[in-house]
């Protein structure tokens, strides 16, 4: 499947970056439309590095950097980092772009048009003040249109009109979210090339929530309330993955990305405490535990540590995987292999194929930890990554501290 291109934003009033003009720093918003007229918002922002051109798409805390920008003519072409996902713009007069976003999925390839307009707003103004606070952490539920309900904790801080946040669900989170409270009304929205969420909802009062909308992508979206509840916990079972019954140790067998044979029964792992990192190129949690996994073993591979990540992507054909997964070996800098399974995340059957060991994977990232014998300690499953603050740093120090204790054994 050809991959789209990933796009942003404004050069100088010429257009042409084989001008070497000047470029400065500029904020945009940009907004992709949905046929039913909710709009997922989020900001560019244009500067300079080495003397070309850069982007940033700024989700509150987060600043995801674009640098393969090409230009033809009037149009321009961008392709995010990650995610087989972009933007293929035309410049306007009055200054912004239109154009549209693609990304590839498993099955089709969605297109939505997107508008960048020159503005720092990332919604329009607020009609009002702040007359209600959503600081603090949220017992959330949303229902599918189907009717089905799944649990979620939502946790914002708001200073004024500002929010920022996160939700967190059994599997992962939702990384960034950036928005506004305008008098009683919430807004919320991020993208990340794979992400594309928008978030909207009426605040009763300081401990009530409701009339929530929650649109993803093209068409998907649902409801969702929450109430105030600073103990709330999130119930992990559904989504939970053991060692089966008799088993102990793993036996896998992949080509990494550049079509090497590697077997977790190699002598590299022999006499080595193993993370095996389980992923794929589609998933933001996954770059956000990536990137955190190739710093760590960059520090501590000397004290006999290995990671091996083991990826099911969207398709079966090996050389589109490859192409995604050089995208994160490269952003991030990651020295430890990268195996393609060859098997999809759509496989009902995935974990029989390549895990046989394990109940079924029902979360992505997820990771098994072995001990220098080659015995499965530890699963764990989900992710909470920089984006949740600090249940991000817990599980740092989770992670730290179970490789210390194998290490040590």
């Amino acid at each position: 499947m050809r991959v789209l291109f990933i796009v942003f934003f404004l050069l100088t009033s010429g257009g042409l970056f084989a001008q070497q003009t000047k470029i400065s720093s500029k904020t945009y918003r940009a907004t992709l439309h949905r046929a039913d007229s909710l709009p997922i918002t989020f900001l560019i922002q244009t500067s300079e590095k080495k003397g070309k051109p850069v982007w940033y798409i700024r989700n509150a805390g987060e600043r995801l950097e674009i640098s393969d920008i090409r230009i033809k003519g009037d149009s321009l072409l961008l392709e995010m980092p990650f995610f087989e996902s972009g933007f293929s713009l035309k410049k306007n007069s009055d200054q912004g772009y239109s154009g549209t976003w693609s990304r590839a999925t498993s099955t089709q390839t969605w297109v939505m048009p997107v508008l960048i307009e020159p503005t720092s707003a990332r919604f329009t103004p607020p009609a009002g003040n702040a007359t209600k606070q959503v600081s603090g952490r949220w017992r959330v539920v949303f229902t599918r249109p189907n009717g089905a309900s799944r649990p979620a904790i939502a946790e914002f801080k708001q200073s004024g009109n500002k929010v920022t946040g996160t939700f967190l669900t059994p599997s992962g989170d939702y990384r960034y979210l950036d928005g506004i409270v305008s008098k009683d009304s919430l807004l919320l929205s991020t993208f990340d090339g794979s992400h594309a969420y928008f978030f909207s909802a009426k605040i009763i009062s300081g401990n009530r929530i409701e009339n929530g909308v929650y649109a993803s992508g093209p068409v998907n979206k649902e409801t969702w309330v929450a109430e105030k509840d600073p103990s709330a916990v999130l119930d992990a079972s559904d989504v939970s993955m053991y060692l089966k019954d008799g088993a102990d140790s793993l036996d896998f067998r992949f080509p990494d990305i550049d079509s090497n044979m590697l077997s977790i029964t190699d002598p590299r792992f022999k006499n080595k405490v193993v993370v095996v990192q389980i992923m794929g190129s589609w998933c933001p949690n996954c770059m956000d535990e990536t990137a955190f996994m190739s710093g760590y073993y960059d520090i501590n591979k000397q004290r006999g540590l290995e990671i091996v990540a083991l990826a099911y992507e969207y398709g079966s054909d090996f050389y589109r995987s490859q192409r995604t997964l050089r995208k994160f070996r490269d952003k991030f800098n990651v020295k430890y292999p990268m195996l393609i399974t060859g098997v999809t995340t759509t496989d009902s059957l995935r974990t029989e194929k390549t895990l046989p060991q394990l109940t079924p994977i029902k979360v992505f990232p997820s990771t098994i930890f072995l001990d220098k014998k080659g015995v499965v300690r530890k699963v764990h499953t989900g992710f909470y990554g920089p984006g949740t603050g600090e249940h991000y740093i817990t599980f740092k120090k989770e992670f730290e501290g179970i490789v210390d204790e194998l290490l040590k054994e």
